[in-house]
């Protein structure tokens, strides 16, 4: 679960301040970090069907943000990328 001292953790570290919540690179680190806990949910509730979709539409939303951050600024998206263990498949 996504607590708030795991946002503000995440937010420090890829936010320009504490109060930037809302910049592309932090919402990325937000999602990767969801879509993280809900991959292992669903290693152990296979079937769980709602899960998967919610998990599915995270990953979508990821890859418009990163897609967005990649045509503003590619080196701020290798760094990103890198700082978070993503594969390049965009």
């Amino acid at each position: 679960m996504l607590t708030k001292e795991i946002t503000t953790e995440i937010i420090k570290e890829f936010g320009k301040d504490e109060n930037d919540s809302g910049s592309a690179p932090v919402q990325v680190a937000i999602l990767t970090y969801r879509i993280k806990e809900l991959t292992e949910h669903l290693k152990v509730h296979k079937k769980d069907h709602h899960t998967r979709r919610g998990l599915l539409m995270l990953v979508g939303k990821r890859r418009r943000l990163l897609t967005y951050i990649k045509k503003r600024d590619i080196d701020e998206y290798r760094a990103l990328i890198g700082k978070l263990g993503i594969r390049d498949n965009i």
